[in-house]
């Protein structure tokens, strides 16, 4: 099987990307960055990724551009529903290209990390495999979260503290520093 992989960051894709290799699926890895915020963090991931993709021999598509102000617009007065949004443009734009490519299936790194909504993506990925008319390939890897961890740290990978948007960033850093001095 030939699969399509939209990968968040490096370490998340280390467990996903070695278990599924090790059941036989050819992995190829996209990486999307219009949600990514701000655009220096975009960076760090993508170099972080490039490292790690040469490392283990993944061939990676990179997004091109920097579409933020798309990303904000599309959040305006959506914010509490903004990861459902998030989810299905990443699965989206992943689907597509899976479909152009001829890929089997497509998945995503999302599905490793235990912050995320796996029902959500999972029921996202479904729908979105049905109207593009390629399979969405369910794996629930956070069982593998403390091996990718570890491997990420020995191999001195840029860790990042949030998911990856605006409002993930505020969430994150505003509400730790607001604690600490309050």
């Amino acid at each position: 099987m030939k699969m399509l992989m939209h990968i968040c960051c490096a370490p998340c894709a280390i467990y996903p990307v070695d278990r599924l290799r090790s059941d036989g699926i050819t992995v190829m890895g996209f990486f999307y960055r219009h949600n990514i915020h701000p655009f220096t963090e975009c960076t760090r991931r993508e170099e972080t990724l490039k490292a790690y993709a040469e490392r283990i021999t993944l061939k990676v598509i990179y997004q091109e551009g920097y579409e933020v102000e798309e990303f904000l617009r599309k959040m305006a007065f959506r914010e509490a529903d903004r990861c459902r949004i998030c989810y299905h443009d990443r699965l989206y734009t992943t689907a597509k290209l899976a479909r152009s490519g001829k890929f089997d299936s497509f998945s995503t790194t999302l599905l490793y990390s235990k912050f995320q909504r796996h029902d959500l993506i999972a029921e996202i990925g479904e729908s979105v495999g049905k109207s593009v008319d390629v399979p969405f390939f369910y794996q629930d890897f956070r069982t593998g979260w403390k091996t990718g961890v570890t491997v990420s740290k020995e191999l001195e990978m840029y860790r990042q503290q949030y998911c990856g948007c605006i409002y993930s960033e505020k969430q994150r850093y505003f509400t730790s520093h607001s604690r600490s001095s309050g």
